[in-house]
C-alpha cells in the first residue's frame, strides 16, 4: 500500500536551495586594497576562510534552529487512517490538506508555502509510530499536526516529546493531553473524553436517578476516558449501577455485548465507539427491540457517516454532545460562519459529503494552526511555534457553537472545555440546554 500523500505540490520541492542572508558577516574590502604583494593574498585568503566558516557555522546553526523551515516553505506533518477500521476519519485529513492548498493559493504565510505531508497509518499504533519516524527523521517536518486517535497517538507521544517536536492539535480528546508535565510538546483541541462522559452522567443523574447503566466502550485509552468519566460522577453507586462491555477495534462488530448488556436490564446505554462500530449498535439496538435511553459518544455523530448508514429512524432520540456546529442543523443556515465553511466546501472539496460533521471539526483544526502560523511572524522555530500555540486567548473560530473560544497556555492543554447537549430527531440534531463546562479529573 502506497502511503497517502499531501496532493499539494509547492513547486518548491525541485528547486536549488537557496542561501539565506546572515547579517553582520562580511567581508572587509578595504583592508584587504591596502594590502599589497604576497601577503595580501595570505591575508584575504584568511580573510575568506574565516567568513565564509562563519556562514556556514551560522547557517548549520539556524537550520537546526529550525528544522522543515527554508527560506520559502514550512514542512507540517500528519498522519491519518486513508485505510482500516477507522478510515471514515480519513477525511479530516483530506480537508487539512486543501485547506493548506488555499493557505498558497493565497500566498502562504509570512511568505512561506506549506508543504503538507499526510500519510496512512491504517488506525495501527505500530504503523503510526513508523510514519511518524519517517516524517520528522527523514521529511524533517517542523512540526506535526492533528495526528488522528487515541491509541495511535499514544504510541507516539513519548517519542515527540523526546525529541521536542511540537505534536498539535491531536484529533483524539484523549484526557491526558492536557498533562503538561509530562507532555509538554503535546496539545489537544477537541473536550476531553473523559469531561464530555462526566456531562452525560450528570444528565442521567439528573433525568432517570435511578437508572440502571450500560456502557459499551473500546478497550483502550479512548474508551476507557468513558468509564472513568462515569465512574468520577457516580462513584460508590458506579459497581451498583453499572454494566460494562469492550470491544476490541478490530473487532467485526459488538453485537454480543449488546445484548449481554440489554439483559442487564439496564435503561441507559452509552456507546463509546468509532463510527462503523456506532452505526452498527445504532442498528443492533434497533433489532434487539431495546429502547434505553442512548448516549453517543460525540465523536461518532456525523450524519453522512454514522446516522445515516444507520437508518436515519433506527437512531431517533439518541443524545450526545457537541461543540462544532451541525452541517445539516437548518439553524445555521445563514449563519456566516458556517457560510464560510460552506464556501470553502464548494470551492475545494466540491463533490465532498457536506451532512459529515468530520468535515467541519477539520476546519476548525485547520484555522487554529493557521492562526498559530500567523503568531509565529516568521519566526518557525520548534520552540516558537509551541509558544505560540501555547499563547491562544479568546480564539473565535467560525465553525465552534456559540459562546465557544480556543484558550490554551502552558498549563492548559485543552482548547476547547464545553460542550452542549444535543438529540437526534431523525433528520438532523437538535441542540438542547446550555453550554455546559467541566474540568478533565
Amino acid at each position: 500500500m502506497r502511503p497517502y500523500r499531501s496532493a499539494i505540490n509547492t513547486g518548491l520541492q525541485n528547486r536549488p536551495a537557496r542561501r539565506l542572508p546572515f547579517p553582520g558577516v562580511r567581508i572587509n574590502s578595504a583592508l584587504i586594497m591596502h594590502t599589497e604583494g604576497k601577503h595580501s593574498m595570505k591575508r584575504f585568503a584568511l580573510a575568506a576562510a574565516g567568513a565564509l566558516a562563519v556562514i556556514l557555522t551560522t547557517g548549520a546553526v539556524r537550520s537546526a534552529d529550525t528544522p522543515g523551515v527554508t527560506a520559502t516553505e514550512i514542512k507540517i506533518g500528519n498522519t491519518s487512517p486513508y485505510s482500516g477500521p477507522a478510515s471514515t476519519y480519513g477525511v479530516l485529513g483530506k480537508l487539512e490538506s486543501a485547506f493548506f492548498g488555499m493557505v498558497n493559493e493565497q500566498g502562504g504565510v509570512a511568505g512561506h508555502k506549506i508543504n503538507y505531508i499526510s500519510l496512512d497509518d491504517t488506525y495501527s499504533p505500530p504503523k503510526t509510530l513508523e510514519q511518524i519516524r519517517r516524517l520528522v527523521e527523514e521529511d524533517n517536518v517542523a512540526f506535526t499536526f492533528a495526528t488522528l486517535g487515541t491509541p495511535t497517538n499514544s504510541a507516539i507521544v513519548r517519542y515527540m516529546n523526546q525529541k521536542h517536536v511540537p505534536h498539535l492539535f491531536l484529533a483524539t480528546g484523549a484526557d491526558k493531553w492536557g498533562d503538561v508535565k509530562d507532555y509538554p510538546w503535546t496539545i489537544g483541541w477537541q473536550p476531553s473524553y473523559r469531561t464530555e462522559a462526566q456531562i452525560y452522567a450528570k444528565y442521567i443523574l439528573k433525568e432517570k436517578p435511578d437508572a440502571r447503566i450500560a456502557i459499551l466502550y473500546q478497550n483502550d485509552d479512548f474508551g476507557k476516558d468513558y468509564f472513568l468519566g462515569f465512574k468520577d460522577v457516580l462513584g460508590d453507586k458506579f459497581d451498583k449501577t453499572v454494566t460494562t462491555a469492550t470491544y476490541e477495534a478490530t473487532d467485526p462488530t459488538a453485537d454480543s455485548q449488546l445484548q449481554i448488556l440489554k439483559s442487564s436490564g439496564a435503561d441507559v446505554l452509552m456507546v463509546a465507539a468509532l463510527p462503523k462500530m456506532s452505526a452498527q449498535a445504532i442498528r443492533k439496538v434497533h433489532d434487539l427491540a431495546w429502547k434505553p435511553m442512548f448516549i453517543m459518544s460525540n465523536v461518532s455523530i456525523s450524519v453522512g457517516a454514522v446516522m445515516n448508514p444507520a437508518g436515519p429512524e433506527n437512531g431517533i432520540g439518541i443524545i450526545s454532545g457537541a461543540y462544532v456546529k451541525d452541517p445539516s442543523d437548518p439553524t445555521w443556515a445563514n449563519d456566516p460562519g458556517m457560510k464560510e465553511w460552506r464556501d470553502f466546501m464548494n470551492k475545494y472539496m466540491a463533490g465532498a459529503d457536506q451532512s459529515d460533521n468530520n468535515y467541519v471539526v477539520a476546519y476548525g483544526f485547520s484555522k487554529t494552526i493557521l492562526q498559530v502560523l500567523k503568531q509565529c511572524e516568521a519566526d518557525f522555530s520548534r520552540e516558537n511555534i509551541m509558544k505560540q500555540a501555547n499563547n491562544l486567548h479568546d480564539l473565535e473560530i467560525p465553525v465552534l457553537l456559540p459562546g465557544l473560544k480556543i484558550n490554551t497556555s502552558p498549563t492548559n492543554h485543552h482548547p476547547v472545555r464545553a460542550m452542549q447537549l444535543e438529540k437526534w430527531n431523525g433528520k438532523t440534531w437538535e441542540l438542547f440546554g446550555g453550554v455546559i463546562e467541566g474540568a478533565p479529573s
